[in-house]
Order: structure tokens, then C-alpha cells, then sequence
């Protein structure tokens, strides 16, 4: 069988490797992807392993690399895309891919400390320049007065009591928010005795270290005494103030001035060739950090796994053992044979039994991928078990279209997955990284699935953005009833809504070619009808998607030589089943094709029936639908409820019996037997001796010395009650595809009642009010019918994701496998 049908044969492989060309060998096999190593030093450290160091270096060098990246990032650049295909280097290009990347990180290190220490010098003159060219003035002497007023000067004359003292200056700047602050403890601190003067630069100075524009407060502060000027320097230090000389003549001001603006000029020319350098390096940066991340990522890889494997007593070659799929042996021989020419000698492959269950491997396609990944979602199926993807395939999209079904919505749907699937091999497209884009990008297949089958569903219910469309000419004639009947004008005139009588000869001519015929739109018991069909189709669908679950299941009885489970659980299940559930699907189509529309007044009701059934009653109102139904009735319930006990005990019992015979013939086979059988068994793995047989999964001798019949009546109890129970409530589940689809077809006609007709007017004539209010409304539908495709959607997609899993999970699939994960490249090179 195909692979999608069933997982591959999977084998395991040992691998003897020339130590010179280990290396060379496991970096193919990186490529290729073919097979999953095994841990061979699961009890040794990660620490001890002999290619520890290797590994260190290598992580060592991403960590420099996260460095240069992190210093391109800042430069506001970005990495290329590196090539594709890039091999893993050789073990002796680490070294130097060492050298270069620790010279060029050395160099970023030593330009940027450069670059922020010019900057910084370049910050203080701009500081400084701004402190000598705010305007700032010393204030001038004034006379002394014998009193004190508010025009007293803080200075005293020349020729006073202290004539001796000398004004003093302090000149700086200070950041915005801590200017007040500032101001207020310098007054409080000095009792008034100085003058303090803030003003705001008239320009934005760059950070040095943000690089971001900011805006500085310059002060100047005179004062006298020494003491003060401790106090003022302490405050201005512990505010982080950047101080400058400040000369109390003008003329030596602007000299200084001059020369701070020649100095700035020049260290901007410095700063300007140490931009231009740094350019220079981090372009180097650019074009070798992308192939080198690869290269060291798939070096790295290498190394790791060849930790996994062990080295021969002789250390000349290492030994591994992998999973690989039997069909890709010979290409795995082949890849090694030519890694491991140059050494001299080629690497040898063999198979060897094992008693580990192997992974599964399915191989996908970008078509098969999303379907994969839904029933991978819930678990692995166990190896060679049947896969439900295919199925998936047209199922969940059937099911999901079953309530989502309307062609205009569904048409929509369609086109906006067919252009991400015209568009999927751009490169812009590949490369987005949103994560909601990736989302449907990903399930774009299944998306264009979705939307063609609520397309045909959407024919089948006649329902075009909630509208009948007339394809076909209608089954329904009125002329017939108005001409045969006693349709007066009186009668017209005292009735408002008519009914159509199929009775009446001419009336209806017949079905409609397909689907819903579009008369019933007209018809006020529209919504019953439909209620009616669409329920009875729900549990139809169910009955049959559970019955095809069961069916599976005997493949995998058959495949795995597991005979007794298609005696004691496939048919006691089938019987379960169909017995009560497909029983109602006989009874709703026996109605259909027995009942005309002659006698559809005297139908009987087919839930008082199903009712019945379970009560072992009878109605005296509802009259049977065939001869001799109450027996067949109780006949299939009695069945029903007698598999329950086979399907507890059957199994349990039959394994417990078949242990017991062979536990028995063992031991009256010859002690000589036992150890010819010993000595003549093929060599196993060694890491596979110790194995769990149980875990493996894997019929054996092995399997039945673990033999608990405790476990095993649990295992087969819990899935007896799982079923039985599984059965009925999975069956009512299945409405969720009459409710969906209700949902979906009453919102579509809100949208036209509410929306269309009265806030746009369409039924009729609009006023200028009602002009004005079109566009708010117009606004308001496009908002509506995108909120009823994507919650409609994601809500039927929910459900049909439940619908979909119910059938699988409890029939045929385990889900307790796990996958095979091959060692592979693919994603270092994305």
C-alpha cells in the first residue's frame, strides 16, 4: 500500500563509520534526511561525550554571532538571505571561521568604544558651547544701603566690609526634569546666597548613548564663599550636572567659544571616519555572518549526533544505530560509500532486529501537509496503522461544508485560497513573517477544499448569499391550482397565504433537477422543511462516517494477524452500531421511499418509533411502518445489548487463554531445545536488549511473558465503554451539522432583512434620509458579511475538526505513536 494509506516499513539500521570520515558521513546523512538516530550514551553526561569540546566551540561562536547580529540590528541593516545549499565546512575550517569572526567582533568592540567615546567628547563641547552661547550674564555690582529692601544687591560696594571677597561662578547643564529640583535644593541649601539662572538650549543635542534628540537646561550660578561653593558643587554632582569653566569676561568667553566650535568641527571629521570605518566592517559582517550561521549550525548538528554514537573497541570506527525507511536503504548505502571513499575504507550498513516499535513515517506533500497535520494534531498513529489522512481529505471538507454551505460565501472562500495557492512559490510570500498570514498560507489547500465543497453544498441547498437562485425551471406549478381548485377571488381576497397541494394534478410535475427546489424560499414553513431535511442528512452522515471508522479498523486487524479482534470486536461494534443507529437511518429512508404525498398525513412519526424501541413499547396513535416492526425491534436491541459483554470480556479472556496454552507448551519443550533455540538466534542490537516490549507495541513471545490480565481487561473496558457510550453521543454530535448550518443560513438572512432591505432600502423607494445613511450602511453590510465568513467559518471548521476526529478516534486510530524525526539540514538552511 501507499504511504499515505499506511505508515512506511521502517527499519533499523547500524552503522559502522570510518573515524576519519565520520564527520563527512553524518553531514551527508544531514542532507539527505534519511534516517533518526539513536541515543547509544543515553547513560553517559552530556559532558563526558567524546565531542564535547567541539560542540562548545561551536557554541561559543553562536554566541558571537548573536553579538554581530545584535550590532547589525543596531546599525539599523539587515542580514541577507544566505544561499542555499550550503555544506557543513570541514572540521578544520572551524579554526579559522573562529579567527575571523573573533577579529571582526574585536573590531566592531574597538570602533564602537571609539565611536561612543568621540560622541560622547562631542556631546560635553556641544554642552559646553551651549552653556558659553545661552546668553548668560554675571550680574553687575550694585550700591550698598544701610537698610534692607528688595533692592538690595547681593553684592556689597567696593570699599565695604567685604571688600575681600571674590564672586565665583558655576556654569553647566542639567537634564530637563531635574532642573526644578535642582533649583529649589540650591536655594534652600545656600539660604539665598547666590543667583541661579535656567535656561532651555535653544537646539536638540543627540544622546551619545540613545542617539535620540533631547533637549538640555543650561545654568549659571554665582555666588561667594568657599563653603558655598562646596555645597553647590555636591548638589550639581549628585544631580549628574555636566560642569564647564565659565570666564567672567565676555572677550575671554567668546574665545572660548571659537575655540570649542574649531574643536567640535574637528572631531566631527574624526567621528564622520570612524562611521565610515564602521560602515566598512559591519558590510563585512553583512556578507560573511549569514553563510556562517549555517555552517556552524549544521557543524554543531554534526557533532551532536555523532555524540549519540559509540566508539568500537578497536577505536578505528564509531557504531550507530538509526531508524530509516527500508525503500531509502540503498540510498543510504550509497551516501556512504561516497562520504567515506576518501578515508580508504567505506562505511558499512546492515539491518538488525529490534524489538522497539518503530516510528511512523508518512511522507507529504504541500497538498497533503495541512490534512497531515490535523490528524497528527490529536496524535501519531502507531506504526504500519491505518492513516485517516487521505480520508480527511474529502471528509473534513464535506463535513465542514455540510454547515458552511452557501455558494456566494463558498465562493469567496474559493478564490481567496486559489490565490495563495497561484502565489505560494513568490518569495515575498514565503518570507512573510505574520504569524495569522502563516496560518492560512499553511492550510491554503485545505482553505481552497473548504470553499469548493461549499460550493456544491451550496447548490444542493439553493443558497447564494442566503438567496434561491431559479437554475432550473421550478417542480411547482401555481397556474395548476388555481385552475383545478377553489381558488376564487373571494378565496384570495379572505386568505393571504396560500398553500400548494401536491395532490392536485398538475401542481407538482416533479423533483427538482438538484438540489432544494428555489419555490421553497417563497414558503412560510421554509425554515420547517429545511429543519426536517437537514437533520435527517445529519444523522445519515454520522451513522455512515462512524460505520466507515469501524470498517477501517478490520485493515488494521488484518495487517497486524490480530483474527480474534474481527470476531470479537469489529462485529460485536458493527452489531452495536447498526443495530441501533443504522437502524434509524432504515427507518428514515424506508419513510421517504414508502410515503407519497397522498399519505404523508398519516406518516408515522419516526422518534416516537426509536423511542419505542428502547422502552419495549407501543404506541397507540403512531402506527407502525411495516409488518412485524416491534419484533425486529426488540430483536436489534436485545443484539445490541448482548455484544456489550463480548466486547468487555472477549478479548481479555481470549488472550488470557491463548497465554496460558503457550505458557504450558514451553514448558514441556527440552532444556536442550531451549538453549539450540538460544544459540541460534540472529544478533541484536545492544542497545535494543533491554527494550519494553509492551511499549514497542510488537507481538511476541516477549509480549506474552508481560502478560497481566488485570491491564488488559482495563485497556478493553475502558474502550468497551468508550464505544458504547462514543456511539450515542457522537451520533447527537453529528446535529451540530444540522445546527451549523441553521445558523449560518438564519445570519445570511438577518443580514439581508435587517441590512440590505432596511438599512440600504433596497425593497423599496429611499428618502434623502435614508441617502444620507447609505454609505454608514454599506460600511456596516461589508463588516457583517466579513464577520459571517470568518466566525461562521472558524466556527464551522471547529466543529467539523470535532465531527471529523469523534469517527477516527474511537473506531481505528490510537493516536500513541510517535514520528519519525530524521536528522536532517532543512531547517538550518531556512
Amino acid at each position: 500500500m501507499g504511504s499515505m494509506f499506511r505508515s512506511e516499513e521502517v527499519a533499523l539500521v547500524q552503522l559502522f563509520l570510518p573515524t576519519a570520515a565520520a564527520y563527512t558521513c553524518v553531514s551527508q546523512l544531514g542532507e539527505l534526511g534519511l534516517v533518526e538516530f539513536r541515543d547509544l550514551n543515553a547513560s553517559v553526561s552530556a559532558f563526558q561525550r567524546r565531542f564535547v569540546v567541539d560542540v562548545r566551540r561551536c557554541e561559543e561562536l553562536e554566541k558571537t554571532f548573536t553579538f554581530l547580529q545584535e550590532e547589525v540590528r543596531r546599525a539599523g541593516l539587515m542580514l541577507p538571505l544566505p544561499e542555499a545549499g550550503l555544506p557543513a565546512p570541514p572540521p578544520r575550517d572551524l579554526l579559522r571561521i573562529q579567527e575571523e569572526t573573533d577579529r571582526l567582533a574585536q573590531e566592531l568592540r574597538d570602533v564602537r568604544g571609539n565611536q561612543q567615546a568621540l560622541r560622547a567628547q562631542w556631546h560635553q563641547l556641544q554642552l559646553h558651547s551651549a552653556v558659553l552661547g545661552q546668553g548668560h550674564s554675571p550680574p553687575s555690582v550694585a550700591t550698598h544701603t544701610d537698610g534692607p529692601s528688595e533692592r538690595t544687591p547681593l553684592l556689597q560696594a567696593p570699599g565695604g566690609p567685604h571688600q575681600d571677597l571674590r564672586v565665583n561662578f558655576v556654569a553647566g547643564a542639567v537634564e530637563p526634569h531635574k532642573a526644578a529640583a535642582l533649583e529649589r535644593l540650591l536655594w534652600r541649601a545656600c539660604r539665598g546666597f547666590l543667583i541661579a539662572s535656567f535656561r532651555e538650549t535653544e537646539q536638540q543635542l543627540e544622546d551619545p548613548v540613545t542617539g535620540e534628540p533631547a533637549t538640555w537646561m543650561t545654568f549659571l550660578i554665582s555666588y561667594w564663599g568657599g563653603q558655598i561653593g562646596q555645597k553647590i558643587r555636591k548638589i550639581t554632582d549628585c544631580f549628574h550636572c555636566h560642569v564647564f569653566p565659565f570666564a567672567e569676561e565676555e572677550a575671554a568667553r567668546h574665545a572660548a567659544l571659537q575655540q570649542l566650535q574649531q574643536q567640535s568641527q574637528e572631531l566631527q571629521e574624526v567621528l564622520g571616519e570612524t562611521e565610515r570605518f564602521l560602515s566598512q566592517v559591519l558590510g563585512r559582517v553583512q556578507r560573511l555572518l549569514p553563510p556562517w550561521q549555517v555552517q556552524i549550525r549544521k557543524m554543531k548538528a554534526v557533532y551532536l549526533a555523532l555524540n549519540q554514537c559509540s566508539m568500537s573497541s578497536t577505536h578505528k570506527c564509531l557504531i550507530a544505530e538509526a531508524w530509516c525507511a527500508t525503500r531509502d536503504l540503498p540510498t543510504l548505502q550509497q551516501a556512504l560509500q561516497d562520504s567515506s571513499s576518501e578515508a580508504g575504507v567505506s562505511a558499512v550498513v546492515h539491518c538488525i532486529p529490534c524489538r522497539d516499535m518503530p516510528p511512523t513515517l508518512i511522507r507529504t506533500n504541500r497538498f497533503t501537509a495541512s490534512f497531515q497535520g490535523i490528524v497528527d494534531a490529536y496524535g501519531v498513529g502507531r506504526y504500519q496503522e491505518v492513516n485517516p489522512a487521505p480520508y480527511t481529505i474529502i471528509t473534513f471538507p464535506f463535513l465542514f461544508a455540510v454547515m458552511f454551505g452557501d455558494v456566494g460565501h463558498g465562493l469567496l472562500m474559493f478564490l481567496f485560497a486559489l490565490a495563495m495557492v497561484l502565489a505560494e512559490n513568490q518569495p515575498a510570500v514565503k518570507s512573510a513573517q505574520n504569524e495569522i498570514w502563516r496560518t492560512f498560507f499553511g492550510g491554503r489547500y485545505l482553505l481552497l477544499l473548504m470553499g469548493l465543497f461549499s460550493v456544491y453544498t451550496g447548490f444542493i441547498y439553493n443558497e447564494c448569499f442566503s438567496r434561491a437562485t431559479a437554475i432550473f425551471p421550478s417542480g411547482w406549478s401555481v397556474a395548476a391550482m388555481a385552475n383545478q381548485s377553489g381558488w376564487s377571488d373571494a378565496f384570495l381576497a379572505q386568505h393571504q397565504l396560500l398553500a400548494l397541494d401536491p395532490n392536485v394534478t398538475g401542481v407538482f410535475l416533479g423533483p427538482y433537477p438538484f438540489g432544494i427546489d428555489p419555490v421553497w424560499s417563497l414558503a412560510v414553513n421554509h425554515l420547517s422543511f429545511l429543519n426536517s431535511f437537514k437533520m435527517k442528512m445529519s444523522i445519515i452522515l454520522g451513522v455512515t462516517h462512524m460505520t466507515f471508522g469501524v470498517v477501517l479498523g478490520v485493515f488494521n486487524h488484518v495487517h497486524f494477524g490480530q483474527w480474534h479482534r474481527l470476531l470479537l470486536e469489529t462485529l460485536p461494534e458493527l452489531v452495536f452500531l447498526l443495530g441501533l443507529f443504522g437502524y434509524l437511518v432504515f427507518l428514515v429512508v424506508y419513510k421517504w421511499l414508502s410515503f407519497t404525498a397522498a399519505s404523508a398525513a398519516t406518516a408515522p412519526s419516526i422518534l416516537i418509533h426509536f423511542i419505542n424501541m428502547f422502552l419495549f413499547s407501543r404506541s397507540r396513535t403512531n402506527k407502525p411502518l411495516f409488518q412485524g416492526q416491534e419484533v425486529v425491534q426488540s430483536t436489534l436491541v436485545v443484539l445490541a445489548l448482548a455484544t456489550v459483554p463480548v466486547l468487555l470480556l472477549g478479548t481479555p479472556l481470549f488472550l488470557r487463554r491463548r497465554h496460558q496454552r503457550r505458557q504450558s507448551s514451553r514448558r514441556r519443550q527440552p532444556l536442550d531445545e531451549d538453549k539450540a533455540g538460544l544459540l541460534g538466534q540472529p544478533d541484536v542490537s545492544v542497545a535494543s536488549q533491554n527494550c519494553d516490549e509492551e511499549k514497542a507495541g510488537c507481538l511476541g513471545d516477549q509480549e506474552e511473558e508481560e502478560f497481566v490480565l488485570s491491564e488488559v481487561f482495563m485497556h478493553q473496558a475502558i474502550h468497551t465503554i468508550e464505544f458504547c457510550l462514543g456511539c450515542i453521543s457522537n451520533t447527537a454530535s453529528y446535529l451540530r451539522l444540522w445546527a451549523l448550518s441553521l445558523a449560518h443560513a438564519q445570519l445570511s438572512e438577518v443580514l439581508w432583512a435587517m441590512v440590505m432591505r432596511v438599512g440600504l432600502g433596497l425593497g423599496g423607494k429611499m428618502g434623502v434620509e435614508a441617502l444620507v445613511l447609505v454609505p454608514v450602511f454599506a460600511a456596516f453590510a461589508v463588516m457583517t458579511v466579513a464577520i459571517l465568513l470568518v466566525m461562521e467559518g472558524l466556527s464551522a471548521f471547529l466543529h467539523a475538526l470535532r465531527l471529523h476526529w469523534v469517527e477516527f478516534q474511537n473506531k481505528f486510530y490510537s493516536g500513541s505513536g510517535y514520528k519519525l524525526s530524521p536528522f536532517t539540514f532543512a531547517v538550518e538552511d531556512e
